[in-house]
């Protein structure tokens, strides 16, 4: 027991031991951080009071030639020992204070002071930055300016001589363009002596009016010679050909009054003195695009007159063959309009194939209005032949599906006739066949002739006589009449197929008789069976007589059957 409180105590010892380290090594390590902080401070303090103002204001000093310059350089010095003698003071206070916090371990003070000192030397350094900047706007300038200006003068230079080497080509314009570039030559002597003087405040607008001139002027010397041509030739032998062709397309009777060509000729006119105007004071804005909007346009109008030429040319074709298929629908649909009465009563017409009929000639009538307002538009030259021709297309296209639906109809009303037509050819052969069978059946002498021949035989007179009625019928129902033909043609082919069907029965039971009659004296079932086979026979049951013959035949021959077949269809 004593040396488990021993060992626990031991454990409790050696625990506060390690306790109390990592306290101590933590406040050590905290206190290291803000000192670093305190030093990094015035690391940034010690920059901002190493800034070389001073240098470039004992630049400045050899340079001081007039009260401008000397009332700045004044203001400088007094800004940088405001700086140095206040805002650089304030700073070692606060560091001052700032380190004393440290060693109090007053950290949360210590973050407080570090933030203001931080903005504090932000605003110094910010200031004597920009302190620094306008000193040296001063000292730099020769160089800077006269490094700018030696750009310009090159550019100058270049543009002078491109002025020089194509003189000929700014024609009334050479004395200005020559004008403006004197102009400039003078400007670069005021600087020259500006910079002799020292005065940097005025060489500033005095490089920017260079640098603007210049550049007014590179636009002057690159454009004029374009904008002079444009307008002095091209454009205005471009609006004589506009001309020309626009007269002579009116001699040919074409109507282009929707162009307004006349009246752009004469605003073109307009614009060009007001673009040369604008150019002789070197006035180049907006010039050259007007010219090129002009250009385009005049190049348009070209064509816009081959587009007439053109449409002119399609719409000739197009009409000369319209009014060969008007006139053609036109007699036919009013010729089958006119005929409406007569086919309504001759057949039973759907309302839907009465209905085409009205509707195809409403659409006709239409479309001969529109045709004769087109002539008309045609004959007082109101309307251009681009429209003109969308017109003669669209009548094309709308005449084209009329024709289509009165074709429609008029297939329906050919198919009525035609079915009519057909319908009397069948029932000509359906007689022709009845005759046939009732003749066949007659060359064939049978003792007896069966109930079921004279059933359809009745069944298809009857047939043929609705056929023949509904023929006879005022308006005729195709339908119906299709139905009658149908069935009348189906019912002869039955009683043909019963008549020749009743006539080799009976031609095979009297082959089978006759054959087996020469075994009767030798054989008395062959007789027997035969005298059986005769009694059905002329009672009219030819089946059964073919069957009972044959069955006391083959007692004698197994292939009478085959035989008498082989014989009969020979």
């Amino acid at each position: 027991m004593h040396e488990q409180f021993l060992v626990i105590g031991s454990i409790v010892i050696l625990a506060i031991i390690i306790v109390l380290v990592i306290l101590f090594v933590i406040r050590r390590c905290r206190r290291k951080y803000y000192r670093n902080r305190v030093k990094d401070l015035e690391v940034q303090r010690n920059l901002v009071a190493s800034t070389p103002v001073l240098l470039e204001l004992s630049k400045v000093e050899p340079i001081i030639k007039n009260d401008k310059m000397e009332e700045k350089y004044n203001k400088w010095q007094d800004r940088f020992t405001y700086l140095k003698e206040n805002k650089l003071a304030l700073i070692d206070d606060m560091l001052l204070d700032l380190d004393m916090y440290v060693e109090r371990r007053d950290y949360k003070s210590c973050n407080y002071r570090i933030a203001k000192i931080e903005i504090e030397i932000y605003k110094v350094r910010e200031a004597a930055n920009h302190l620094l900047e306008e000193i040296k706007d001063i000292t730099l300038s020769e160089e800077k300016y006269r490094a700018i200006v030696i750009k310009l003068k090159t550019k100058y230079r270049e543009l002078n001589k491109e002025f020089h080497d194509h003189k000929q080509l700014y024609d009334d314009m050479q004395d200005a363009v020559e004008m403006q570039l004197e102009n400039i030559e003078k400007r670069f002597l005021d600087f020259e002596k500006v910079m002799e003087a020292n005065e940097y405040s005025e060489v500033v607008h005095i490089v920017k009016a260079l640098d603007a001139m210049i550049e007014h002027m590179s636009i002057i010397v690159k454009e004029v010679p374009d904008v002079l041509l444009m307008a002095k030739q091209v454009i205005p032998n471009r609006m004589r050909e506009v001309e020309l062709t626009y007269n002579d397309m009116i001699e040919h009777d074409y109507p282009l009054e929707y162009l307004n060509i006349e009246y752009n000729l004469e605003e073109s006119k307009k614009n060009i003195e007001t673009i040369l105007d604008k150019v002789q004071v070197l006035n180049l804005e907006g010039c050259m695009f007007d010219l090129k909007v002009m250009l385009e346009y005049y190049d348009s109008l070209f064509f816009d007159f081959e587009k007439e030429r053109l449409s002119r040319k399609v719409y000739e074709e197009i009409e000369k063959d319209f009014q060969k298929k008007i006139e053609k629908t036109n007699e036919l649909v009013n010729d089958v309009y006119e005929q409406l009465d007569d086919i309504k009563s001759m057949y039973d017409l759907s309302d839907e194939d009465i209905s085409i009929i009205h509707e195809v000639n409403k659409i006709l009538v239409v479309i001969n209005d529109d045709y004769k307002k087109m002539l008309a538009k045609v004959e007082a030259s109101s309307s251009p032949y681009s429209l003109l021709s969308e017109e003669i297309e669209d009548l094309t296209m709308r005449l084209k599906r009329m024709e289509d639906d009165f074709d429609k109809a008029l297939k329906s009303l050919g198919n009525m006739y035609d079915d009519e037509v057909r319908a009397r050819e069948q029932l000509d052969e359906i007689q022709e066949f009845l005759k046939q069978c009732k003749n066949r059946m007659r060359s064939y002498k049978l003792p007896v002739i069966t109930d079921n021949y004279f059933v359809q035989l009745s069944e298809a007179n009857e047939a043929i006589i609705e056929v023949i009625n509904e023929l006879e019928k005022k308006p005729i129902v195709i339908k119906t009449l299709n139905t009658r033909v149908d069935t009348a043609r189906d019912l002869v082919l039955k009683l043909y197929n019963t008549t020749n069907e009743m006539i080799k029965t009976a031609q095979l039971a009297e082959m089978s008789i006759v054959y087996g009659n020469r075994y009767r004296a030798y054989y008395a079932e062959v007789d027997r069976g035969l005298s059986d086979a005769e009694a059905k026979f002329y009672k009219g049951d030819y089946k059964d007589s073919l069957d009972v013959s044959i069955k006391a035949t083959s007692i004698v021959d197994e292939n009478i059957y085959k035989k008498l077949l082989s014989i009969y269809d020979n």
